[in-house]
Order: structure tokens, then sequence, then C-alpha cells
């Protein structure tokens, strides 16, 4: 919230998921009981969910991701937190005639605390893009009930849902598929990557299965990949229930087992690196590939920060607003 700006502008809100505020068991544990409390991400009644998060996945769970954060920590804060706050001054650049911020759903800086600010500021208009191309009640659902319960029907406060098949976001993505390929040669498949959900909230109506899958298509229609040179595959599951398949490490294993020996992996899904990109993918996944028969799994980065990525999403927010004037 340092960005001077004059309330008469309008105020974007950048939202990513969240992180913790450093790789130490505790930090961990006060994210992770904020993100897994709420009902958006677990379902389960409360006094049936309670016991076994407090007493069960907290204790157990937090000192072994924060390892894994530690593995992977930068000199500003975890990777997500560094590459959103990089974002968002990106995008500021890109749109001097708005106020440009970043928030978080979960941890720190607070969306609701962030839009608490905006709202006594005064701005007219405060247009909240999630940092999720594709929607999902699990995620973007959330973000607009923070949205919601801030400003209410003001009508001040609107939010975009996605930007799946956003021709300036493909672009940005495949061009950066392509960059990594000038520089770094071209595995045999290109897997693309996503996080999951459970399979019944897609069963219940979810889109985020079909929307990751549009997406997908979009980009290698854009990269002109025929369709068995490209993979879609959904990562990250918890817990015993079935999740979106195919899964990305059991999709390793067998590429791996098939002799296939090179592979790129993409995560489109996330607009940041983030542990799930540079910790799941990037080394966990990569072990398995190579355990299995692989060579060598070649992680393709996120976009980031990228100049392509700044502007693409500063056109979708100025359609927006333009929307709105």
């Amino acid at each position: 919230m340092n960005t001077p700006a004059s309330p008469l502008q309008p105020a974007v809100v950048l939202v990513n998921l969240g992180t913790p505020d450093a790789p130490t068991p505790k930090a961990v544990r006060r994210y992770l009981a904020e993100f897994l409390h709420d009902h958006r991400v677990v379902a389960l009644t409360r006094w049936l969910w309670c016991p076994i998060l407090h007493f069960v996945i907290l204790p157990f769970r937090s000192p072994r991701v924060a390892k894994l954060y530690a593995g992977v920590w930068m000199d500003g804060g975890s990777p997500l937190a560094v590459h959103t706050a990089r974002l968002a001054d990106a995008v500021q650049r890109e749109m001097p005639e708005a106020r440009v911020v970043h928030a978080m759903r979960y941890g720190n800086p607070s969306l609701r605390t962030v839009l608490q600010q905006l709202r006594d500021a005064g701005h007219p208009r405060v247009q909240v893009l999630p940092l999720y191309p594709q929607y999902s009640t699990t995620t973007t659902a959330s973000v607009g009930d923070v949205v919601t319960a801030v400003f209410g029907d003001s009508g001040v406060a609107r939010m975009r849902d996605d930007y799946h098949v956003d021709p300036d976001w493909v672009e940005a993505v495949a061009d950066s598929i392509r960059a990594h390929w000038d520089v770094h040669g071209r595995g045999e498949r290109l897997l693309f990557s996503f996080h999951g959900i459970p399979q019944r909230l897609a069963d219940a109506g979810d889109p985020y299965p079909l929307q990751c899958w549009a997406g997908c298509d979009a980009i290698v229609r854009a990269l002109g990949l025929h369709e068995d040179e490209a993979l879609l595959t959904f990562q990250s599951r918890f817990g015993r229930e079935p999740w979106l398949q195919p899964y990305t490490d059991e999709t390793l294993k067998a590429l791996g087992g098939e002799g296939v020996r090179d592979i790129d992996v993409v995560c489109p899904g996330f607009a940041v690196d983030c542990l799930e990109t540079l910790e799941e993918i990037a080394l966990q996944n990569a072990e398995i590939f190579h355990e299995h028969g692989g060579r060598r799994l070649r992680y393709i980065p996120c976009l980031n920060d990228a100049p392509a990525h700044a502007q693409a999403l500063a056109a979708l927010v100025r359609r927006d607003l333009a929307e709105r004037a």
C-alpha cells in the first residue's frame, strides 16, 4: 500500500492465494490454519474438521512444509510473495492512471485489510483481479466472499472471474515456452501441470477443469503443436479422495517407463512461481521422473513479472474498468 495516488483514481488489486511470513513451523502453522479453515477450501462441518485440523494435520504437516519452504525461500520472502509484489509493481508501471496494489487471500498483506484501506480512502472504483487464470469455487469464489464482505452491494468493487483464454495472456505463456526452448532446447513432450481439486467439486459443477483444458488447448494452438506433443495433468492432491486426473506424478512415472527421456513442464495455472512449482514440480517431480527412467525434466518458469505478463493483465483491467466508466 505504498503507492502514492489520488483517491479519485481507480484502484486495482491483484490477489494471490497467500504464503507464510517465514519458513518456520510456527509461521506455516498460522498460515495453514487460516487457509484450511476456509469453508471454500474444506467444506466439512467444523465439529468434524477442526479437531482433525488442529490435532492431526497442523502439528505434523507444519514442520514438514516449513522445511520445503526453507528450500526455496528468497531474500525478500517466499517466492510467491516476492514475485507477486514485483508483478504488482510491473502492472503499476503499465497503468499510471490507477493505483495498483497486491493482496493475499490468506496471510499478508491481508486482502480484507487492503480492501478496507481502499474503501476508506474513497476510491470510486476498485477492480479486483484474482491471479487465478481459471475460476474455481475453491479459490476465486473465496476472494469474492471477501470483496462482498467489505463492499457489499455498493457497486464500488468488482472482480474478474477468469482469464484462461485471454489472447494476450495465452500469447505471453506461449512466448515464454518458445523462449525457454530457444535457450534450453525442446523435450519430447510438453506437460501442462495444473493444481488439482477434488473430483467431487468438478462433478458438482465447478468449471475449473474445463477451463484448464480450454486454456491448455489455446496455448497448444498458439505454439502450433500437435495434440500428441502436449499433455495435461493435475498436481498437489491432498487426502485420500479422488482428485482431478490424470495426476502429474503418475503421468511422469508412466512416461519414464515408456522411454521418454526429456520432458518440459509448464504450470500456467500459477501466475507466479511458488512452492508448488519450484519445489513440487522442479524438484520432487523431477526426481520422480528420473527414478522411473526419465533423464531430464526441464521446468519452464511462470510468467512472474515479465513485461508481457504485466501488459496482458493491465489490458484486462483496463477493459474491465472501461466497462464501468
